[in-house]
């Protein structure tokens, strides 16, 4: 029988268990693993304290210091050999996991668990002062190596996160179990500080100028756990780069140098030369996308996005570990703040690309930004009230006070704020202890995962504490952000589109002269404007595949600005009309580019297909009906027209959802003022006080056209259209028919003018032999000058044709406004001169090769010039249209009336119509012969009678109360229709303000009364000679 194995003593087992952790012996043998170090000094030591040369916890410490202090050969440096130290003692202590002896498994557990301790507190020892122990034969372990030793197993530790094999690990080092977390854990803050901050510098070198196909997502999961220990987070916020310092600092320095930049600035968009990021997205991912299969593309555009989301992710997850810990959130904060403010220029349409932070960092930092506030944008929007709109003015963390403000101008935010302030002093002792109960309560609920507790004190003159809650700051930098980075993304989206159609259409040009007089510089030009096309064709894809593909960010930024519209209405009261006669001073100090970036979106957004899927539109559609004809509210006139093109946008034909036809016809705001403030926003564009406000307001009120002729077909607008021109009918109606009017003459009249300029261009061009003969530079000048007409005809003859067809539809049941005194003769001989253009003399000048091509298609047009006139008489009960069509001397002829009929009847148009036309023709010239008679009538009149503007008898004489001057009541107010100035001394003037010359209009009375009775005794007496004559005769024959 075999002798059994002797047990060994608890002393024994230690001992060679921690020969094993340590490598070391006390006794000189031949040890077949050359990594054991006999350690001579320390076992003599031990000897001659008459102790055995064992080891022992009580040696353990004295041990390792030997063998870090001493020199010995083929060793590994101190800090590989640490962390050796560590994954032996782990070993270890596995293996006495199974220890049968529970008493020495115990003791045993306890010796591991110290050799760890005293591990981890020599690693730090070591990385605190690298100096401190030799570093051995290897160069490892040099005293100031160029990157952490830690970094290594920081990224091993959170290699298994990364997906998709983006920034994968290659070093190979496994880090111990439970090593880092013993390291970073239980420890003082000076030792670790600088430890991390050196591991902070190593991370962000390692993701300077990283692109989105780089290995970034390594270095964020390590930085991610980093901050995930406290010691870790406080030390992330006092670093010296957290928020740089100096006096050339500027948004493109924080981007670069602060520890959070470099990892903001990881994107696929496109950023200046200086900073390109490596490897180029463009080029690797879209480079010929023309030659590109569709799937390959759709490949590209998903692994974008999901780097692009991870790296989102990852960023939110960093911040938000800060925000929860109260002793480094305010340093987040300030960081954001900081990153804001010095990035304010970005909101110029030129960017400085080296004063300014990168699209990329922005953009990337409105994802973020966007998750942090996901917890208050609820279905609901529970948590509104916790955003203070003071904090515009007393929250000195962003400077939001200098922005342009919805209405108040930068005096009046000042005087409200002292006006304010004084309020305040006397209610500053209750307030304060409504502070304390609120900090408190808000206290209780910001720990875990809430952070909605206060994140800033803010001492005001007075003396009063304002709390401004998390929600509440995270809400306002949001807003700031998403204007300085979505938006503005946008925009420059919107312009690259723009520069990349504009090259299409010059390299075309080029290629087709080339074609005529081929020359080595053009051939330069056109190859120039190829290679500027393609990298133009890789930065649009870029942005589409970081943005435009990306549904969820978008979806995120519109719940951010449903929360913010519904919160700007809760200040003027809610949803509910008509507005307060008073603007909120609140409101009206609100940053105007709140408002805008809305609009702005949600144009954006719905022009991307599915993009409004799911989307509660109700309350931007509320918004937009409440304010967009509130001048007092909100002062921009072009602010107020965007929301038109919102409206535009979800018109039904146009989204191409049914879904939006419901905010059209089935909402109770917009049926009840939606036409109304239409038409109100109409006449207000004609000035908005811009020095382009001529032609701004084309567009504008096209777009308002084409809603306008939406909504005349939804018979509920329609009716509250009629209704509308029955009540204002001399307001606001009366000005969108002047409007209307002058708008139609003026791009008709341009539009025929350009065509015949056009027809000279074609002439000398089709001219081969001549043209020929021209410099290559003045025919390239002329046919650009071509186009250009071609793109203002067609563009003018759009708006026009608009315009007239807005006057046939609604005359057809709105005549009245069209017939008042101040309105007949100006509507009548603007269809004169549309007659007279269209069938008159000059009309084979007009005709023109393509006209569809310019959108010209002038036998509509007469149709509905025709229409116009019809549908007029038919509303005219007291019969004065026919007089005023034959007063215009300008352009009105009997034959007109003709020879559109025949045009009508060769065209198929309906009989009645033309039969109506001829009879109003027949009628104007019946007028026509009435007045030359009544003129003659009149004789000589005098001309203290006559009206001073139209030098015609006066009616109703009133006085201008300014210049004092007399004019005809009908001439003067069809002058304020379109401008509200004394037309001789330029001072205000309204309708209501004009006084009555009620003895003037006596004695013009008189005057005809007078004329027409000489005239009645003139043809008495002729009348009598004529009876008398041929008695005389008679009687002188016989």
């Amino acid at each position: 029988m075999a002798t059994p194995k002797p047990q060994r003593s608890l002393e024994e087992v230690e001992d060679i268990i921690l020969r094993k952790i340590f490598l070391v012996s006390l006794t000189d043998s031949s040890d077949s693993d050359s990594r054991i170090v006999y350690l001579e000094m320390a076992a003599a030591e031990i000897l001659s304290e008459g102790k055995q040369l064992r080891l022992s916890r009580d040696l353990m410490e004295r041990v390792l210091i030997d063998r870090l202090s001493g020199i010995f050969p083929s060793v590994e440096p101190p800090f590989q050999y640490l962390i050796g130290c560590y994954r032996r003692a782990h070993d270890e202590g596995k293996k006495i996991a199974s220890m049968k002896d529970k008493n020495i498994k115990s003791e045993m557990e306890s010796v591991v668990g110290q050799a760890k301790k005293l591990t981890v507190s020599y690693c730090r020892i070591h990385l605190g002062n690298p100096e401190v122990f030799p570093s051995g034969n290897s160069g490892l372990g040099s005293n100031k190596p160029d990157a952490s030793p830690l970094l290594p197993l920081i990224f091993s530790k959170v290699g298994s996160a990364v997906v998709d094999g983006f920034g994968g690990s290659s070093s190979g080092v496994q880090c111990p179990p439970g090593f880092l977390e013993e390291f970073f854990k239980d420890s003082d803050f000076d030792s670790l500080d600088p430890i991390l901050k050196g591991l902070y510098e190593n991370l962000r070198k390692s993701v300077i100028n990283v692109s989105a196909l780089g290995n970034f997502q390594q270095p964020l999961r390590a930085l991610l756990f980093l901050v995930s220990f406290p010691v870790g987070a406080k030390s992330l916020v006092n670093h010296a780069w957290w928020i740089p310092k100096g006096v050339y600092l500027n948004g493109r320095v924080m981007e670069m140098t602060s520890i959070l930049g470099p990892f903001f600035h990881v994107s696929a968009l496109p950023d200046h030369a200086l900073f390109k990021s490596h490897p180029d997205v463009g080029e690797q991912c879209f480079s010929e996308a023309s030659n590109r299969r569709p799937a390959d593309l759709l490949s590209s555009f998903t692994t974008i996005k999901t780097v692009m989301n991870n790296l989102y992710d990852g960023l939110a997850e960093v911040l938000l570990s800060l925000l929860k810990n109260t002793e480094t959130r305010q340093r987040v904060l300030e960081y954001l703040a900081e990153v804001i403010n010095k990035n304010s220029s970005r909101a110029h349409i030129q960017v400085d690309p080296l004063s300014s932070a990168s699209s990329g960092m922005f953009v990337n930092l409105s994802a973020v930004m966007l998750r942090l506030c996901e917890p208050f944008l609820d279905a609901n929007l529970t948590k509104k009230d916790k955003i203070d709109p003071k904090y515009v003015f007393y929250g000195d963390r962003l400077e939001l006070r200098e922005l342009t403000a919805l209405h108040a101008s930068s005096e009046e935010v000042a005087e409200w704020i002292n006006k304010d302030r004084l309020g305040q002093t006397n209610s500053s002792k209750q307030n304060g202890r409504d502070d304390n109960r609120f900090l408190q309560s808000q206290e209780a609920t910001s720990s875990g995962s809430n952070i909605s507790g206060p994140s800033k004190t803010h001492s005001t003159s007075s003396g009063e504490k304002s709390k401004y809650t998390f929600i509440c700051e995270c809400f306002f930098m949001t807003a700031r952000i998403l204007n300085l980075g979505l938006l503005k993304a946008f925009s420059d989206f919107k312009h690259l589109v723009q520069d990349i159609t504009r090259s299409e259409d010059t390299l075309n040009t080029l290629k087709d002269m080339q074609e005529q007089a081929p020359s080595p510089q053009m051939a330069q030009d056109i190859k120039r404007l190829e290679k500027e096309l393609e990298v133009y064709s890789q930065e649009k894809l870029c942005y589409e595949a970081q943005i435009l593909r990306d549904g969820t960010l978008i979806q995120r930024a519109l719940s951010f600005y449903r929360l913010l519209v519904v919160w700007l209405v809760g200040m003027v009261g809610g949803f509910k009309m008509p507005l307060p006669s008073t603007c909120p001073m609140e409101f009206a100090c609100m940053p105007e580019h709140f408002v805008e970036d809305a609009m702005e979106l949600i144009i954006f957004a719905s022009r991307i297909p599915k993009a409004l899927d799911g989307v509660p539109l109700d309350d931007f559609m509320n918004f937009i009906i409440m304010f967009m004809a509130s001048p007092n509210y909100i002062r921009n006139p072009y602010l107020r027209s965007k929301m038109v093109e919102v409206l535009n946008c979800w018109m039904p034909r146009r989204s191409g959802s049914s879904a939006t036809a419901s905010l059209f016809e089935g909402h109770q705001l917009s049926l009840e003022y939606l036409v109304k403030n239409l038409l109100k926003l109409y006449v207000d564009i004609e000035f908005t006080g811009s020095h382009t406000q001529f032609y701004d307001k084309f567009n504008i009120r096209h777009n308002i056209a084409e809603l306008l002729e939406y909504l005349w077909q939804v018979p509920s607008h329609r009716n509250a259209w009629r209704q509308i021109a029955k009540e204002e009918e001399k307001g606001v109606y009366l000005n969108f028919l002047n409007f209307l009017i002058n708008d139609s003459i003026y791009l008709l009249d341009e539009s025929l003018n350009k065509i015949l300029e056009l027809k000279e261009l074609e002439a000398e061009m089709s001219n081969t032999t001549e043209w020929e003969r021209r410099p290559a530079q003045e025919r390239q000048e002329r046919t650009r000058l071509f186009h250009s007409q071609e793109n203002i005809i067609r563009i003018d003859m759009k708006l026009a044709n608009e315009d007239v067809s807005m006057l046939a539809f609604t005359s057809e049941q709105i005549t009245a406004p069209f017939l008042l005194p101040e309105m007949v003769e100006r509507v009548a001989s603007m269809l004169n001169y549309f007659l007279l253009q269209l069938v008159g003399p000059q009309r084979k000048s007009l005709s023109l090769k393509e006209p569809e091509k310019y959108e010209f298609r002038p036998k509509q047009l007469l149709k509905q010039i025709v229409y116009i006139y019809v549908h007029l008489a038919r509303g005219d009960t007291e019969n004065i249209f026919p007089a005023a069509i034959s007063k215009d001397g300008r352009s009105y002829n009997e034959q007109l009336f003709n020879a559109a009929a025949d045009v009508l009847r060769r065209i198929g148009e309906n009989g009645r119509v033309i039969q109506e036309f001829i009879e109003l023709g027949a009628k104007a010239k019946v007028a026509a012969a009435e007045a030359m008679d009544a003129e003659a009538a009149l004789g000589e009149i005098p001309d203290e009678f006559l009206d001073p503007i139209q030098y015609t008898l006066m009616k109703d004489p009133v006085i201008l109360p300014s210049s004092r001057i007399t004019v005809d009541r009908p001439v003067i107010q069809r002058h304020l229709l379109s401008d509200s100035t004394d037309p001789f001394n330029r001072s205000h003037l309204t309708v209501d303000m004009l006084i009555p010359d009620t003895e003037l209009k006596a004695r013009i009375e008189e005057f005809v009364r007078s004329q027409e009775s000489k005239k009645r005794e003139g043809l008495s007496i002729q009348s009598t000679k004529a009876t008398i004559q041929p008695t005389v005769s008679e009687m002188l024959i016989d």
